[in-house]
């Protein structure tokens, strides 16, 4: 049988493993993909510590795989080996669920995750159904096309389902790792975009990733210079914490919607006032399907938006995952395979 390397994580919160296993083989309805790059996302975290009862060990995380399909399950339509293509969180639907039966596929109640719910990219290969893929185009190499199937989706599918409309108010709350590819997209679908961050340090960076206003949330009142501006038509949060959200909210124009992507532990706190006097909203948004990333991979080839990243070969794939949950990368971190 032939082998493959991956890094595993064989019990909760245990140690990321270098093994060598069987290269696994497709069943009906699934490919093979030959793993050429994979993105370290937080959320990687979920398979790491147990933190869905659905994860069962051993485990190979990892769910911005890109790469190229080797082998083809039976019964798979329309996809054929030396194709290159991605898998992000959304690895497959159910079907039988009512989202599912309503058109919300990425809402399903038996979503499958790559990463958590089979074995996923941090390996030189990786079986996914056949619904769970997306074309890479040839403008994207394998690690910069990785992260926007997580990232990259999660910010551009957001943007375009918002309501916001080319010269509109958009501003990203947050320039990491997903805000930094949601200022690249709300410039270049044409809205008048603000970024904001902590601090001074990251206003050349947004405005170099095409930002027309950057505003600094420790000496500025948010809020009240979005009110100057005319009110935000939706504002896309990308950071952690509920007491910055909650902070930006009086800053939505009428009918304005703040988008939450970022998860964090604490509350969001929100006048009743504040959403019934300008009819404004809070909404939360889950990544995309498999069509959303790869229309996220096309604008992104067509318009190039890139992620900012930093490569490490698959056997530092702890090193990566440390570095990503310390802040420390800049602001992706991707593994490489060498296929």
């Amino acid at each position: 049988m032939p082998k493959m390397r991956a890094v595993q994580v064989a019990s909760k919160s245990g140690p990321f493993e270098m093994v060598e296993r069987d290269l696994p083989q497709p069943g009906p309805g699934h490919v093979r993909i030959m793993v050429q790059a994979c993105g370290v996302c937080h959320s990687d975290s979920i398979a790491k510590d147990g933190l869905f009862p659905s994860v069962a060990y051993p485990i190979i995380p990892g769910h911005e795989i890109a790469g190229v399909i080797d082998a083809v399950g039976s019964g798979v339509v329309g996809w054929t080996a030396g194709t290159r293509v991605g898998v992000g969180w959304f690895g497959g639907h159910c079907g039988r669920c009512e989202p599912c039966r309503r058109g919300d596929l990425v809402d399903c109640r038996n979503l499958r995750i790559p990463g958590i719910t089979y074995d996923g990219g941090y390996a030189e290969a990786m079986v996914a159904p056949a619904d769970a893929l997306a074309l890479i185009p040839d403008d994207l190499s394998a690690e910069q096309a990785a992260p926007l199937l997580c990232a990259g989706v999660t910010t551009f599918h957001a943007l375009r389902e918002s309501g916001a409309r080319p010269g509109d108010l958009v501003a990203i709350l947050g320039v990491g790792g997903l805000g930094h590819l949601g200022v690249q997209f709300a410039a270049r679908m044409g809205f008048r975009t603000v970024a904001i961050a902590r601090g001074g340090d990251k206003e050349a960076l947004a405005k170099q990733l095409g930002a027309h206003v950057y505003l600094d949330s420790r000496t500025q009142d948010v809020a009240a210079e979005l009110t100057k501006l005319g009110g935000a038509r939706t504002i896309l949060a990308t950071v952690t914490s509920g007491k910055a959200m909650s902070a930006v909210i009086p800053g939505l124009a009428v009918r304005g919607r703040l988008v939450v992507v970022g998860v964090g532990m604490d509350p969001i706190e929100v006048s009743a006032l504040d959403l019934i006097g300008g009819s404004r909203a809070i909404v939360g948004h889950a990544s995309g399907t498999s069509i959303d990333s790869q229309d996220t991979l096309a604008f992104s080839a067509l318009t190039g938006v890139r992620p900012r990243i930093e490569t490490l070969p698959l056997e530092r794939a702890a090193e990566a995952y440390d570095r990503m949950m310390r802040n420390e990368a800049r602001f992706r971190m991707v593994l490489t395979t060498g296929r």
